[in-house]
């Protein structure tokens, strides 16, 4: 069921705040015909009847034991590497790029070699209920806007970028640019062709300015394309501190952290997502919340590249934007659900120490801890505040992109037993839910149910 230029009725959770956790019991959502929340009608509004009238056979109703929650939003996939998904996950970071994952990226030079993958990789996310999704596609032109054309086609919120990589001493001679300027040259041409794209009028799908990180990229090409983000105003994603040795390559090449290499090459914004970020200092931090740039905190994927846990709870009182990523295929999951509950499990690893040796009181570190409803927000509003757009959060004004969880599926691992309390439901919704219990997709209230 379409609810652009309609209406639905039931119980949605959201999360607006850090702090809270919102029960929008057995209300009335209206949308208008671009997908944007108009109002909201809770049971006993004097007006409820009117817009129920008014609307007649456009307004739809979930089932019961159906609940609705906003769309969810990932920060960090690597596109490519989605048939790696799971696989090669026993080396180093910089081991595994070169081992498994860049001769995999290569072969996207073949375009229905690509397509294929592609297609399922989109298809897959928004049957798990990730209605936007922050890519990396390849160092390819012609597949990075292959991406972007399947991204519309599907219907899913995304924004698309041409990874740069161009360092000789970095990248095989098999898969990297041809110059800085053939990488920038190259990442105008994919901006120019998603923004002029016939049926993204509604700008639904982004371009997004991609050095890989660092280390994979030469001072001319970050330069480029640092000028390039003051020019288009796009948005920009890399890596940043994900590793001791990524981190290290930077403090030794430039002699200042990796935050600080970015924001010197302009490559620090309003709409700059750095994935990872285990390693920033508190003044990086103060950097990055100054500029309003944000972290896409990967919490699976560091466990098995990052060499430590990223202090979310620090970060966020910091006041540095932060949203959550898969990190496919460095994460083997590619569903959010299980990004949000290793968000929680990680902070209090973090928190609560992991080597039993040593003294409780020395174990962890202290006040680290977040709790589910907190990640909760930060896979949804915080994902849409780190992306500087109107979603995550089922209020007017915000664009209608939500999932309804069938509690009752059978094939699902949800199982309520005549449970009640509100509360008690969303946190089985969020600890129980895999793709056979998401009953339907909204991106811009229109349904994308693969």
């Amino acid at each position: 069921m379409n609810i652009s230029g309609a209406g639905i009725i039931g119980t949605f959770f959201h999360a607006p705040t850090r702090e809270k956790l919102e029960v929008l019991e057995n209300v009335l959502i209206r949308v208008d015909e671009h997908g944007v929340i108009t109002d909201i009608h809770p049971a006993g509004d004097s007006m409820r009847t009117l817009v129920e009238a008014e609307l007649g056979d456009r307004l739809h109703r979930l089932p019961d034991g159906h609940y609705g929650l906003p769309g969810l939003v990932d920060l960090h996939i690597h596109a490519p590497q989605y048939p790696q998904l799971g696989l090669a996950l026993d080396e180093p970071l910089e081991v595994w790029l070169q081992k498994y994952t860049f001769p995999l990226e290569a072969r996207y030079a073949d375009l229905d070699f690509a397509r294929e993958r592609y297609t399922a990789l989109v298809d897959d996310l928004l049957g798990t209920g990730t209605t936007t999704a922050l890519y990396f596609a390849t160092q390819h032109e012609a597949a990075t806007k292959l991406l972007a054309d399947i991204c519309i086609e599907k219907g899913q919120r995304a924004l698309v970028g041409k990874v740069v990589m161009d360092d000789p001493a970095a990248c095989p001679e098999y898969y990297r640019d041809d110059s800085a300027e053939t990488a920038v040259a190259e990442t105008r041409a994919v901006i120019d062709h998603i923004r002029s794209h016939p049926e993204n009028g509604a700008g639904r799908v982004l371009p997004v300015i991609t050095p890989r990180f660092i280390p994979s990229c030469t001072d001319e090409a970050l330069t480029g394309l640092g000028a390039l983000a003051q020019e288009c105003g796009c948005h920009v994603q890399t890596h940043c501190s994900e590793s001791d040795w990524a981190h290290g390559h930077v403090l030794s090449r430039f002699g200042i952290t990796d935050a600080a290499a970015l924001d010197s090459f302009g490559l620090l914004t309003r709409k700059s997502v750095l994935a990872h970020s285990n390693f920033l200092t508190d003044e990086d931090m103060d950097r990055l919340a100054s500029r309003g740039a944000a972290v896409g905190h990967c919490a699976l994927s560091n466990i098995y590249f990052a060499n430590s846990v990223f202090p979310l709870r620090h970060a966020l009182e910091k006041g540095v934007h932060v949203g959550l990523g898969t990190d496919i295929s460095g994460g083997p999951s590619a569903s959010m659900f299980e990004a949000v509950r290793t968000t929680v499990q990680s902070s209090r690893m973090l928190a609560e120490g992991t080597d039993p040796a040593l003294l409780a009181e020395k174990r962890g570190r202290p006040n680290s801890a977040i709790d589910l409803i907190t990640a909760f927000h930060l896979a949804t509003a915080g994902g849409g505040v780190a992306l500087d757009l109107p979603i995550g959060i089922i209020a007017p004004g915000y664009r209608f992109d939500a999932l309804a969880v069938d509690t009752n599926a059978r094939a699902g691992a949800i199982r309520l037993f005549g449970e009640t309390d509100p509360t008690a439901i969303f946190e089985k919704l969020i600890y129980g839910t895999t793709r056979a219990n998401i009953a339907a997709v909204w991106v811009d209230g229109i349904e994308r149910t693969p």
